[in-house]
């Protein structure tokens, strides 16, 4: 399947370039956080893939939050969802590939329901290796595993998905140089633009790799259009935005979490928020052009990020 053929079947596709072109577009923010916030419970190895199984309209009204909050874009529930995860739970490949494109498909209704006709568009959520064990490997990465054991392990779903048609895939939460090559990999041929976003820590990657190598590993990919970081502190997203796009000389992708820390022995989020949306101008400076929130970043934040970014398309 080639660029085009994709285009021409997603039809937003195209306009999702376009708008990524002129910039800045907003994401959305925690989909986890906004689901608890419904009165969802999202215990176990599934986390709020689970919900694409049990309760699919639950994901629907998170969706649509963001949006009626000014995001441009949602992204999908199928950060945790993979064949091996949803095996051990008992579902076969069959239903596993269902569940995978029943994600776009709901991204897709609510941004298609949303209220003021504004073009909306849906990101495909890949997660890393690490999400699927449930374990927290996905903050260190180093699996184990070579850069073409986690291609094979990516593809499938990868393939899975852009036959959903999203208008991007968002490989995110990367906490690997490696895992970033495989997936720059697996995407490869599928017609459906990507983003590469890596969860740093102290300007490395979770790994500990240097980010000018971790950011090095999309530059030449055609496939990729953005390139950035998620999931870690607002700070470290700071320092992050401008090495990605002297680096890559793509646009960047940033959506770091609140800034809180999750304090395991209590089981509660502990410290201040240091995530505003005072920051946006500063990434758009430095070459940001998606700009949204990850864990415990609600509507609130994403609708003062979107107050930020109409002043900069006005």
């Amino acid at each position: 399947m080639d660029a085009n053929t994709a285009g021409a079947r997603s039809g937003p596709a195209p306009s999702f370039l376009s708008a990524l072109a002129r910039g800045p577009l907003v994401l959305d923010g925690g989909l986890s956080n906004q689901l608890e916030a419904g009165g969802e419970r999202l215990d176990g190895a599934l986390w709020s893939a689970r919900l694409l199984a049990e309760r699919p309209r639950a994901i629907v009204a998170a969706h649509r939050a963001y949006f009626a909050a000014g995001a441009d874009l949602a992204t999908t529930a199928t950060y945790q969802a993979t064949f091996e995860g949803f095996a051990r739970c008992g579902a076969d490949r069959t239903r596993t590939a269902e569940l995978l494109r029943l994600g776009v498909e709901l991204a897709r209704e609510a941004a298609s329901g949303a209220p003021d006709g504004r073009p909306r568009w849906v990101a495909a959520s890949v997660g890393p290796y690490g999400a699927m064990l449930a374990d927290g490997s996905e903050y260190r990465g180093r699996y184990g595993l070579g850069v073409a054991e986690l291609e094979r392990f990516h593809r499938p779903r990868l393939e899975v998905l852009a036959e959903a048609a999203p208008d991007v895939l968002a490989l995110e939460t990367v906490p690997d140089a490696d895992e970033g090559r495989a997936l720059v990999r697996a995407v490869r041929g599928l017609g459906v633009p990507a983003w590469l976003s890596y969860s740093v820590l102290g300007g490395r990657t979770r790994a500990g790799q240097a980010l000018v190598e971790a950011f090095a590993v999309a530059a030449e990919a055609d496939e990729v259009v953005a390139v950035g970081v998620n999931c870690c502190t607002p700070d470290d997203a700071d320092a992050a935005v401008a090495l990605a796009a002297r680096v890559t000389g793509k646009p960047v992708v940033v959506y770091p979490n609140s800034g809180e820390r999750w304090d395991a022995a209590r089981r509660t989020w502990a410290g201040p928020v240091r995530f505003t949306a005072d920051r946006v101008d500063a990434w758009w400076a430095a070459g940001a052009r998606l700009v949204g929130g990850c864990c415990r970043v609600g509507p609130t934040t994403v609708s003062e990020i979107a107050t930020k970014v109409a002043a900069r398309r006005r």
